[in-house]
């Protein structure tokens, strides 16, 4: 099947041309991100690959239907960058990877937060310039903590798992429970109770109508006073201006996001020699408090490999019509 992959990196093409050479795709790579202006690109492909960044409304998939796309393949879990009523509509049929590594972006987040406790990236700066005094580096044992965790999925789970092992004391919310958090003795409460007990508070559930800007002036206002907030699942689960003023207040603690809700022009891109004209990101920036990742918690070699071969079966079973298609349907 033809395919054409957008917003690749040398990372990507490594990955997929292994897979490839037992799927046997007709790949080809753009560097450029999908848009109204780069969609003509599919122009004589039967399936399109896109990845997180990529911009899949009404416009740009109308385009990729007249081009004869039949396939939308996402090397991603979330989708919600995608407008299903248009493909459906248009007959496109959507598929992505439900599941990578929920270890890598797990394992992500405790760095995060142990980054953020024992000021590392404070650390760090002062050693390479000779500073070697302690003062402003006072950090808390993880062992007691209270620890509140939004989404027990996979990722969710695996996260609750590692935090158990420092002894810290685990509350979650989410509409679905499951038992493998029960059996590590996460408690289950509603959103404003784990607001109100956690010391850190940590975000795995998707992004969509109903949890955009979950973290908002009001929920800000709920949590304790010093609280540590981590993002890595989706930027626009934040309220970026509310969480400002959380931090300018001393309500919020610390911050680590891996993810923002304007990212688009900004993650995976160097940017190094520009002026970054983003002022709520740039804001965000100037508080030594804050970590920000350039949303890598996803970036490991298993976590690649897995994708790579997920979105290439999927391709497989759309075209033949035998194995799993991991489809993504709209919900009427």
């Amino acid at each position: 099947m033809r395919v054409a992959v957008f917003s690749t990196k040398k990372y990507d093409r490594q990955f997929f041309d292994r897979a490839n050479e037992q799927a046997g795709h007709d790949l080809v790579f753009f560097e450029a991100r999908l848009t109204p202006e780069t969609s003509s690109l599919a122009d004589g492909f039967d399936g399109i690959c896109a990845f997180v960044n990529d911009q899949l409304d009404e416009e740009v998939l109308e385009v990729l239907a007249e081009r004869g796309v039949k396939l939308i393949a996402l090397r991603s879990a979330g989708f919600n960058h995608v407008d299903l009523k248009t493909a459906t509509r248009l007959g496109l049929k959507v598929a992505r990877v439900p599941a990578y590594s929920p270890f890598a972006v797990a394992e992500h987040t405790l760095a995060l937060i142990l980054a953020l406790n024992r000021k590392i990236h404070r650390a760090y700066n002062r050693v390479r310039e000779g500073n070697f005094s302690l003062d402003g580096l006072l950090g808390f044992d993880m062992h007691g903590r209270t620890v509140g965790i939004v989404g027990t999925g996979k990722i969710g789970t695996v996260f609750a798992r590692l935090l158990s092992g420092f002894g810290c004391e685990l509350l979650a919310y989410d509409p679905y429970p499951n038992d493998d958090c029960r059996e590590l003795g996460v408690e289950y409460v509603e959103m404003k109770e784990l607001l109100r007990r956690s010391d850190i508070i940590s975000l795995h559930c998707p992004l969509h109508p109903e949890t955009h800007h979950l973290i908002d002036e009001a929920s800000v206002e709920e949590m304790k006073d010093g609280v540590m907030l981590i993002n890595t699942s989706r930027g626009g689960l934040v309220d970026t201006a509310a969480v400002i003023s959380g931090l300018k207040s001393e309500k919020i603690g610390a911050l680590g996001l891996d993810v923002y809700e304007e990212e688009t022009e900004l993650f995976f891109e160097d940017l190094s020699d520009r002026v970054i004209r983003d002022d709520i990101f740039a804001r965000l920036l100037t508080f030594p408090n804050v970590i920000i990742t350039g949303h890598q918690g996803f970036f490991t070699q298993e976590a690649l490999h897995n994708i790579a071969q997920t979105t290439l079966s999927n391709i497989t079973a759309f075209e033949t019509g035998e194995g799993t298609l991991h489809a993504v349907d709209y919900d009427v």
